[in-house]
């Protein structure tokens, strides 16, 4: 073959590649529709290897749901990019998380856990990110314009606790993180108790990261008395330290052979603490919990269920019946669905933040209420404004496994608003 027909012939092959190209959509993704659509980048942060609570499912289960939606055609079009960061439970490890997010041009940072909301907030007020879904465990979260909480957070669940345990409670012991966020529980779970005309509990702050908690114990079971006596620890990952401290107490029970019972709000005990601990032979064994959302055995979560076995099943920080796997979940779904429903070529941080303040509402499948965050669906609680889905969930475990006490949802709306 001569050298010019071999260049008519190249020429001929590139034009018809890309006019291919143009028919097809360069840059599609397999499944995707057609069009060519730029890539959504977000962030998903937690702490890892703390010696406080660690969340190491939540980046995890970021990731798979990125690799699930990537291999249907992404989000609406666009490829799904997933920024992780290890917060480290510390205030410069979350603030460089969110410096990050900026730097790496991320339109959202999405099912995160962190404290430390002064912290990273600032950063993503600045350059106009919104936080979906964030794990609810600081105050930032539930007053920053640019915060969508999918929860109540702490205020939701420590007042739905102190409801579920007046019902059965005579006494209520509350052991709980000597720190500016824990100073706030007690009065948020004596809302919840005297809603049912019950007393106070007996407030216990503890070091948050001790490496036992035997005073603490003793005291507890102490203030709650023999008579339907109750015990509670909200300590995060540090609760079980704390119920093996109790557990280890000399055995004591009343005249008619009753043990103090004990309790915890989802996030501080949840399946796979009761897992590792013994399952039905567990020292949870009886225990109430409070949660944001349904048993994990709801058929509510078999759309994550079935996610995390084609996409994540070889990861063992993916762990479906976790609280925090469970809110990233959430969280990303909220995420899809307002990406769906802004129909663009290019996704912002601006555009995000505009449909959800204008009532984009989002579909969880039974997984909370429908969610909205116009200025008419916010609670309006003193400490936490930004609260839209104040229901939870009564729990208790039966048999080494966590299951609904009461069917349904109960709304604390009115007891989060009445606390001091």
């Amino acid at each position: 073959m001569t050298g010019r027909r071999l260049t008519t012939l190249l020429a001929y092959v590139s034009t018809a590649a890309a006019a291919a190209s143009l028919l097809t959509g360069c840059g599609v993704l397999p499944g995707a529709t057609g069009g060519s659509r730029e890539p959504v980048t977000v962030m998903t942060w937690a702490p890892d290897q703390t010696r406080a609570t660690n969340m190491p499912g939540m980046p995890a289960m970021a990731q798979a749901y990125a690799r699930w939606v990537n291999a249907n055609g992404g989000i609406d079009g666009h490829e799904l990019r997933v920024l992780t960061c290890n917060e480290q439970n510390t205030n410069a490890g979350a603030a460089a998380c969110a410096r990050r997010a900026v730097h790496e041009g991320a339109v959202a940072v999405v099912g995160s856990y962190s404290q430390y909301g002064r912290s990273f907030m600032a950063p993503l007020e600045a350059a106009g990110i919104p936080y979906i879904g964030g794990y609810g465990i600081s105050e930032d979260e539930f007053t920053s314009p640019l915060s969508y909480p999918v929860n109540g957070g702490q205020a939701s669940l420590i007042a739905g606790h102190g409801i579920q345990l007046a019902a059965s409670c005579r006494k209520v012991s509350l052991v709980r993180p000597d720190t500016i966020t824990g100073d706030k529980l007690p009065d948020l779970l004596n809302t919840g108790l005297r809603d049912a005309s019950h007393r106070g509990a007996v407030d216990i702050p503890a070091v948050e990261d001790a490496a036992e908690y035997t005073e603490q114990a003793d005291k507890a079971r102490e203030r709650a008395g023999r008579e339907n006596g109750c015990v509670t620890a909200v300590l995060g990952e540090r609760t079980q330290t704390f119920f093996d401290s109790f557990r280890r107490l000399p055995d004591r029970k009343d005249e008619d052979g009753r043990a103090v019972r004990i309790s915890s709000v989802l996030g501080s005990v949840g399946q796979p603490l009761i897992d590792r601990s013994g399952g039905a032979h567990s020292p949870f064994e009886g225990a109430y919990v409070t949660g944001w959302y349904p048993d994990a055995d709801n058929r509510a979560w078999d759309p994550m269920r079935k996610v995390i076995k084609e996409h994540a099943f070889v990861d063992n920080r993916v762990d479906p019946t976790d609280a925090g796997v469970q809110t990233t979940w959430i969280a990303y779904t909220v995420l899809r669905q307002v990406v769906e429903s802004l129909d663009t070529d290019e996704v912002t941080a601006l555009k995000i933040s505009h449909a959800l303040d204008q009532g984009a509402e989002i579909d969880t499948g039974g997984l909370t209420p429908r969610l909205r965050w116009r200025y008419d669906d916010l609670l309006g609680a003193r400490d936490f404004p930004r609260i839209v889905n104040h229901d939870v969930t009564f729990q208790v475990v039966r048999n080494g496994r966590l299951v609904a006490q009461k069917p349904g949802f109960v709304d604390v709306g009115s007891t989060v608003l009445a606390a001091p």
